[in-house]
């Protein structure tokens, strides 16, 4: 478990990172917002940004996209994920907003999660965002992280909600959503984490760290070697076998004449 002064010097690394972090999402209104995040369950941000490019012109209020309707949406947003479901659930959180909520997104955690398409994960984000509560939304990139440098580990999402409202210190709570997301999605990656250009890689213990810096160590003193080798050692060696085998021909040839010799005189006397 990491100290306080190392749990701050960890978040600190990450905010020199990104001073002024914000959603990758595009947006310009708290609804605009919700509606992004709702979409981008099993999506891209950058998927979700092209859809609402041509959705939000179109309707970017509750009024706007209840009138357009299920049918209406669809051609707006077919180009991502499970987008039958939600167009049929933005729909229905748009009429929801409007009988419910005067027409504006809400502003408070248990009723967010009232919405149709919006859990625990999105509720936080637009928390956060849109509002500037000090939420954490964990999502995929946000687990991974926590759980393999063990900073706020956990076994589910919510665990490591949990653990995170505890360990990171009270002054990165508003943007630690941020910081830890985006070094999740950019360094820290499932599949090939870059340790070797990571800013918290001394807090981190897990196996993928030692081995990606192993090999990374490895494959620059292989590379060097072979250029050093190519250019001094192979000359070196054969100069040296060379002389070896001129040096054993030499001593042969000198030994075979005198031996010779020595005998004639032995049998003489």
């Amino acid at each position: 478990m990491l100290t306080l002064k190392e749990r701050t010097e960890f978040m600190q690394r990450l905010a020199d990172e990104h001073p002024n972090p914000k959603s990758e999402l595009n947006y310009t209104t708290p609804y605009e917002l919700i509606v992004a995040v709702a979409l981008s369950a099993q999506s891209t941000d950058k998927g979700v940004n092209i859809a609402t490019a041509k959705l939000f012109p179109v309707a970017n209020t509750p009024e706007k996209i209840a009138a357009l309707g299920v049918d209406g949406i669809i051609p707006y947003i077919q180009t991502i994920g499970l987008y039958r479901s939600k167009a049929k659930h933005i729909v229905e959180m748009a009429e929801m907003i409007l009988k419910d909520f005067g027409g504006k997104v809400p502003e408070r955690f248990e009723d967010l999660i009232k919405l149709p398409g919006v859990g625990r994960k999105t509720a936080n984000v637009v928390l956060n965002v849109a509002f500037h509560q000090p939420r954490i939304a964990v999502d995929t990139h946000i687990f991974r992280v926590c759980n393999r440098t063990d900073f706020a580990p956990g076994k589910t999402p919510d665990d490591v909600e949990d653990a995170l409202y505890k360990q990171v210190p009270p002054q990165f709570l508003e943007n630690a959503h941020h910081w830890i997301l985006l070094h999740g999605r950019y360094i820290c990656k499932a599949r090939s984490p870059e340790c070797e250009r990571c800013p918290i890689a001394e807090f981190c213990n897990a196996p993928e760290k030692a081995e990606r810096l192993n090999l990374d160590v490895s494959t620059k003193e292989i590379v060097a070697t072979k250029a050093t080798k190519a250019k001094k050692a192979p000359a070196k060696k054969s100069t040296a076998k060379a002389a070896t085998k001129t040096t054993t021909k030499s001593a042969a040839k000198t030994a075979a004449k005198k031996a010779p010799a020595k005998k004639k005189v032995t049998a003489k006397a």
